[in-house]
Parts: C-alpha cells; structure tokens; sequence
C-alpha cells in the first residue's frame, strides 16, 4: 500500500510519508541524551537517600530514639525531658541525636525550652563548663580549669595528667636517728646521726613527687659492742698500769740506795 502511494499521482488522494518519518527519527535521537540525564540525576537523588536512611539506622544521623520531634534527614530536633541534644555537623548538613549524657569534648547545659550540648574551648579535651576545663589536650597544662601552654612561676607539672600544681613545701624535721659507724650502733669513735623532712605539696592532695631532704652531723658513739671493752676505760687501765710499774720501779731504786754499800 506504501508503495502504491508512491507511484500514484500527488492528485490521486495519497499523502507520501518519507520525509515525516524521517524527522520524527531524528527527533527521537536527540531526545535520548536528555533521558539519559535525567535518568541519571533520578539515580544519584534515589543513592544519596539510601545513604541518608543508612546513616538513620547506623546512628550518624535520624536515630529518632528519645526525640519528641524527628526527620529521617536532620535527626532530632526536639529531646525528652532530661535528655541533651547533641547536634552533628558534617559540611553544610546537621544531625539531631537525644543523649543522656554529652560526648567527650562537649557539656551539657540545661535550658527551660532545651537542654543543649555545647563544646569545649579549642584547649579543652574535657570540661565541665565553657569555662572550667577537666582535662587538657597535649601541649596544654590544666591549672585552675583552664589550659595553659606552660604552667605559671611556682608549680611543677604532673607527670601524667599535665596539671599544674603548687611547689613542695618542707615539713618539719623528722627526730634524728641513732648515730651510726660502719654500720653499728655501738663501737668507739665518731658516728653519724641523720634525720630527714618531705618536702610535700602545698596543698594535701596526691600530686607530683617532691624530694626529700636530709641532714647529718657527727655523733659520739659512747656504747660499747658486746664483748668489747670501752676503749676509754681501756685508756685508764693502761694508765694506771703504767703508773703502778713506774712506782714499783721507784721503789726498787729506794730500796737499793737504802742497802749498805750501795755508795
């Protein structure tokens, strides 16, 4: 019939259809591009919805648990009474989560409308308000609730925890200890004696270790060891030994000039 309308006369009633349909091809081609696109933007929305619900069911974001308001994209907008809202920030979006007590890095502030989490300062690991810091992060030295690059003239630096505490202060003199030589508590001669004081912090909390000071004299040591005689009562016998034989010698020489014919 096609053909017939083509060898038939333009007179005869039968419209020629070539050219029509080629236009409509052409036409179609160029409309499969734009398909294609929006096919495409339709899979990227359907994706990033998918992430958005995923991250609703891992926790980053809509876990409505203890909300009183919600949405799958934002979170929690509104908490139950008690609970702290804990917003996210990822770029340019927020998440909205109701927690019983803030994370590490925030603290919690109580409203009439709302109870909030708010950060800690740039130098605060944690803290108990926007002013008073708990801990410090490195680098930094906690004194008195805030973080200081170095701790201020008179305190020391707690080894482990980066706190800046007041000097030692000495405690008074301890009793002095027995006087000692070579040691034994007993003997002749000169000792030792010692006797020490802490020198412990300024304040009666458990911080950084202070040294301890100490000081010795000389001692007499006036106690004999057992079976050991005192050698200054040895001194006295020898003495008297010696004053004894000198007598005994003297009278000797008496007796012999006393003699007939010792002239």
């Amino acid at each position: 019939m096609r053909n017939a309308c083509h060898k038939q006369s333009p007179h005869s009633g039968c419209r020629a259809v070539g050219a029509p349909g080629r236009q409509e091809l052409q036409a179609a081609q160029m409309r499969a591009p734009l398909c294609l696109l929006l096919l495409l933007a339709h899979a990227v929305d359907m994706l990033a919805l998918h992430r958005r619900k995923k991250q609703a069911g891992t926790g980053l974001g809509g876990n409505c648990t203890g909300c009183v308001i919600c949405s799958e994209e934002n979170g929690c907008s509104t908490c139950q009474q008690r609970l702290f809202l804990f917003i996210r920030r990822e770029g340019i979006r927020q998440y909205g989560k109701c927690v019983h007590d803030c994370p590490l890095g925030f603290f919690g502030i109580r409203g009439q409308e709302a109870n909030r989490c708010k950060k800690c300062g740039s130098t605060c690991e944690s803290c108990f308000s926007q002013d008073f810091c708990i801990r410090c992060k490195r680098r930094f030295h906690l004194y008195k609730g805030k973080c200081l690059p170095t701790c201020p003239p008179g305190t020391l630096t707690h080894q482990s925890t980066r706190e800046c505490q007041e000097e030692c202060e000495p405690s008074p003199w301890g009793s002095w200890s027995p006087c000692i030589h070579n040691g034994k508590t007993c003997g002749s001669g000169w000792g030792l004696e010692t006797r020490v004081r802490e020198a412990g912090p300024a304040k009666q909390e458990e911080t950084a270790s202070c040294r301890v000071l100490s000081e010795s004299r000389k001692c007499p040591i006036k106690r004999p060891c057992p079976g050991e005689r005192n050698p200054r009562q040895k001194s006295r016998k020898d003495r008297k030994d010696r004053k004894d034989r000198r007598q005994r010698k003297d009278r000797k020489l008496e007796r012999r000039t006393q003699l007939p014919g010792s002239q």
